[in-house]
């Protein structure tokens, strides 16, 4: 049997939806842990530790071994955060068995800015110094940018006692966006995000606005990393457009020589793509929207490249929310079983700045 790691903590909620709720969280955390289920039990396990999740009638049960107090808090935090999201106006009581968790986010780290630059005409890159960068090494590759407002003292968030993130708010409020850690330098303590400047007539960019007017010295928080995962496989398959394409170059620069991986990226036109180095075997296809017929989806585009994909392949797609949900639809009816997949829109047409990562 498989030791549990040694921190545990136990949580309990009720809701009319707890069946519902169960459902969902089975069903999310596919792509972001290894899930098994056997029947009203479904068992998760990441890095952090081990989750376990029960449901009976309107009562679901929690149980998580983690590495530390600090993994157990961000375990407590994801998984409440996914409840009341997926609760969403259905009543829902959460209580955890331990309020002497740690008071602060341990993920939360401090960051400074160093300096601003254009990598092409469309994205800008921002180069930031941390205390430690380790957490952002390997592993999950998104942040949520916590911008405060000018000239006021910060106020971070902190956890709330039900496990959610507590946020500031008022004159208070932070800018926050998700973000991929597009590099990381351990020997200068820093980290660097691309950032796609989009701008839109009459459509409101606050993230991209503050990569275009921040100046080094600014100080912001980073929440994380969580979610975004490397993907492991000898043979991987990317497809995303500017959106994504911070994690597709550093996914390629960070393969191994053993893996093969197939890449296909949209950008506006020819001044948008990106020099991009791999130890593994790379096939690099830039795709130009500016070039495009009418009537031509990317999604078309993608789909019909996975066809060329072999049967054991790591699926992973990030772009506009139709175009990953119709990527999703014809996964689901070809029948075809990946090692792996990642599936996640980044924005949303007629969306403001939206920079969902899942």
């Amino acid at each position: 049997m498989t030791e549990l790691p040694s921190h545990r903590l136990t949580g309990t909620a009720t809701s009319p939806q707890a069946a519902h709720l169960f459902e969902e969280l089975a069903s999310h955390f596919v792509e972001h842990a290894q899930v098994h289920r056997a029947g009203n039990r479904v068992t998760l396990t990441n890095p952090l530790g081990v989750a376990e999740i029960t449901h009976a009638d309107d009562t679901l049960r929690f149980t998580l071994n983690g590495i530390s107090p600090e993994a157990l808090l961000m375990s407590r935090t994801v998984l409440a955060e996914h409840l009341f999201y997926f609760a969403g106006t259905a009543p829902l009581d959460l209580s955890w068995s331990d309020a002497s968790l740690p008071q602060a986010l341990p993920n939360l780290h401090m960051a400074t800015l160093v300096s601003a630059s254009m990598v092409t005409p469309a994205m800008r890159r921002l180069v930031f110094a941390c205390a430690d960068v380790r957490p952002f090494i390997g592993g999950d590759m998104h942040v949520r940018l916590l911008v405060p407002p000018t000239g006021r003292t910060p106020v971070w968030p902190k956890p709330r006692i039900d496990g959610r993130i507590d946020w500031p708010s008022g004159e208070d409020a932070l800018l926050s966006r998700a973000y991929t850690i597009r590099s990381v330098d351990p020997i200068r303590n820093e980290v660097a995000i691309d950032i796609f400047q989009h701008p839109e007539p009459g459509i409101a960019t606050p993230g991209a606005d503050f990569a275009r007017d921040a100046q080094p010295g600014t100080l912001v928080g980073l929440l994380g990393p969580g979610s975004g995962h490397l993907p492991v496989a000898e043979t991987i398959f990317l497809a995303g457009d500017e959106s994504a394409l911070p994690a597709i170059a550093r996914i390629i620069e960070e393969l191994p020589h053993t893996s093969r991986v197939t890449a296909l990226i949209e950008v506006h036109n020819a001044g948008e793509e990106q020099a991009l180095q791999s130890q593994g075997q790379l096939d690099l296809r830039w795709i130009h929207r500016n070039t495009y017929a009418a009537e031509t989806r990317f999604s078309d585009l993608v789909l019909a490249a996975i066809t060329q994909q072999p049967d054991d392949a790591f699926i992973w797609v990030a772009c506009e929310k139709a175009d990953v949900r119709a990527v999703k639809s014809a996964l689901r009816k070809s029948g075809r079983k990946p090692v792996g997949t990642y599936l996640a829109w980044y924005w949303a047409h007629n969306a403001a700045d939206d920079s969902s990562d899942d």
